[in-house]
């Protein structure tokens, strides 16, 4: 732990720290996507606060296989009752597992009412009583599931900030053949949302929504701007990725994907790309992932003759990842639709170079000293420009070297899941009067902004934790 955030937990201490009382229905850190982020997010906010986390009664055995203690340090509520029907119809409407993510998503909106309403049962009487300063929504992370608490909670004068809000970010042109194989037919008519209980009055009672992209900021009504606070979804955890590279790259080069094989991630785009150079014996692609399209990217390795440069060993465990990324130089990963892009951080954190599509959120934690952000385009043109990039890292991978570190010190600065709760720390400060100006951490972070936050430092305290290299 840095110096600066041992003061800045040590000033939290002499002083009176937040009560907050944390919702994170989804919240597991034992699974990986949202539950981990509500986890992780959670946790880490509870260094710098006295909060209590609310989650889903699902949960309980990993919360008190982590060190938790139910009653003290966290509540579950169980809306198994409507959760379990709803879900199975939901499952059963969205064309199967891992697909038709808007319907997942309508259903889910349904089940947090539910949750809602009993965690007004169980808080209520304390919220009015004023045993917590405010209330702070972190999953569901969807800006398509409304809240009826603003409502009740700025009637007895009890702040309340949602977020971070991440999603909505539309389908690149050209793909449509790609969101209906994911059968994504809710997504056509998606606004419909916005007539849900709940969605205009909570932009109108919440104190802060924090926002973890630039699309999602932009479907925003302009009229709640002034209390939209940007701070990216995802972050990583120094003692999960505590090994960086520190070896000069060699061809071939070694490219990892790491993600579902489904049309959207792109993985037989970045086949095609990477072709000539695997046939040239200057590349070598490692796919770590499992999915529908297994079978279709089996057959398309064979018939572009690249058997011998294709890795495909099926999906990793979440905590051996970082073993099996410690074998590349890069990250490939041309997914033309990703809200979040946790695994672009887990990738630059142990210095790999990413390689992703400047769309959605990878495009946010890329810039050009960190790595590779293709401009979007058609299927052809994104297949081109990644070749090109391929073709730009093997006639001169001395550079990857250095890349990868400044990608890792960039991800160690601002992406750590103590920075973030860093931030929005100083979002309570502000929604609770301790401060006048509303914080800016730019949107999206670079280096060149940290200088101009106000946020006492905290941000750039969250420097290397001693790591072991890897040659």
């Amino acid at each position: 732990m840095s110096d600066t955030l041992k003061k800045t937990l040590h000033d939290q201490s002499a002083d009176s720290k937040p009560r907050v009382l944390l919702i994170a229905e989804a919240a597991n850190p034992e699974w990986v996507s949202v539950p981990l982020v509500g986890w992780s997010h959670s946790t880490a906010i509870r260094k710098l606060t006295d909060a209590h986390i609310v989650t889903q009664v699902r949960n309980r055995d990993a919360f008190v296989r982590a060190g938790m203690c139910e009653g003290k340090d966290f509540t579950t509520l169980d809306t198994s009752r409507i959760a379990i029907p709803l879900v199975r119809l939901a499952y059963k409407l969205s064309g199967g597992k891992g697909k038709g993510w808007t319907t997942i998503m309508a259903f889910n909106a349904l089940c947090y009412y539910y949750f809602e309403r009993q965690f007004w049962k169980t808080f209520g009487a304390d919220l009015i009583a004023g045993k917590y300063d405010l209330v702070h929504r972190i999953t569901p992370l969807s800006p398509t599931v409304p809240s009826l608490l603003a409502r009740k909670l700025a009637k007895i004068g009890v702040p309340f900030v949602v977020g971070p809000l991440n999603g909505g970010l539309p389908w690149p042109k050209g793909f449509d053949g790609a969101r209906r194989k994911e059968k994504e037919w809710l997504s056509y008519v998606r606004n419909g949302y916005k007539l849900l209980p709940g969605y205009s009055s909570m932009r109108k009672h919440a104190s802060a929504m924090i926002i973890a992209s630039r699309a999602t900021y932009e479907q925003m009504d302009s009229r709640s701007h002034d209390r939209c606070i940007y701070i990216p979804e995802n972050a990583i955890d120094p003692s999960r990725f505590n090994v960086h590279i520190d070896r000069n790259p060699n061809q071939p080069l070694r490219l990892a994907y790491v993600g579902r094989f489904v049309p959207y991630k792109g993985a037989d785009m970045l086949l095609h790309a990477a072709a000539p150079l695997i046939r040239a014996g200057k590349i070598v692609v490692d796919l770590i992932g499992e999915g529908p399209m297994r079978g279709e990217l089996e057959t398309l390795v064979k018939e572009l003759k690249i058997s011998d440069g294709v890795i495909m060993g099926g999906w990793v465990e979440h905590t051996k990842l970082q073993d099996r990324l410690l074998l590349s130089d890069v990250l490939a990963f041309p997914s033309i639709r990703e809200f979040g892009g946790a695994v672009v951080l887990e990738a630059m954190a142990i210095g790999l170079v990413p390689v992703i599509m400047d769309y959605g959120g990878p495009g946010e934690l890329v810039n050009p000293e960190t790595g590779y952000a293709i401009p979007m385009g058609n299927r052809q043109q994104i297949i081109s420009r990644l070749g090109r990039a391929f073709e730009e890292l093997t006639a001169d991978p001395a550079h990857l070297k250095q890349m990868g570190e400044k990608a890792r010190q960039y991800v160690f600065n601002h992406f750590t899941w103590d920075a973030k709760a860093a931030m929005t720390l100083e979002v309570y400060r502000w929604v609770l009067g301790q401060r006048d100006d509303k914080p800016d951490f730019g949107m999206p972070l670079t280096d060149a902004i940290e200088a101009q936050t106000h946020v006492n430092n905290t941000t750039q305290s969250m420097i290397l934790e001693p790591v072991t290299t890897v040659k």
